[in-house]
């Protein structure tokens, strides 16, 4: 039987590029010259270090233009709330939405029932799995898809049929 996954995942050597411009744009700018501003990237999250909140609001916004710039999609990025990082120093980070949460995966599959196709969709671990008789069904349901606007970013692979 034909089917597809709907996923959410993240291009990380595309977030990499976008963290390394961003660090040598802060690196670069006059108006963090002398000061401790620091942008780490441990793989898994971003810590934006600096002085004041505005140095590291000022530096989210960059690495949020350069992830724009280099085709990531910036609802996958989360912000905390910034917060004393011991000294004078003030933390902010950011993480990234990677796979389909549960509750996130409920809204989908709720989604695509209401919309009255003939296709199954079925929860499995950090993705939804979307079968049909009909490969039209399933090209449609695509469609429907991408036209409403979830709150991460959502990608079609694995087309089978």
């Amino acid at each position: 039987m034909p089917s597809f996954d709907i996923v959410s995942e993240l291009n990380m050597q595309e977030v990499d590029n976008a963290i390394n411009q961003a660090r040598k744009e802060i690196e670069g700018r006059y108006d963090f010259k002398g000061s401790n501003a620091e942008l780490n990237w441990d793989k898994k999250e971003v810590t934006l270090l600096a002085e004041d909140e505005y140095k590291v609001q000022t530096m989210a916004s960059i690495l949020e233009m350069k992830m724009g710039k280099r085709g990531v999609d910036l609802r996958a990025l989360k912000l905390s709330k910034i917060e004393p990082a011991g000294g004078k120093l003030l933390r902010q980070k950011v993480t990234f939405a990677q796979g389909i949460e549960k509750e996130m995966a409920k809204e989908i599959v709720k989604f695509i029932k209401d919309s009255k196709l003939k296709v199954q969709p079925q929860i499995m671990d950090d993705k939804v799995r979307v079968t049909s008789k009909s490969i039209d069904e399933l090209q449609t349901t695509m469609q429907t898809v991408k036209g409403h606007n979830f709150s991460i970013p959502l990608q079609f692979e694995n087309m089978r049929s």
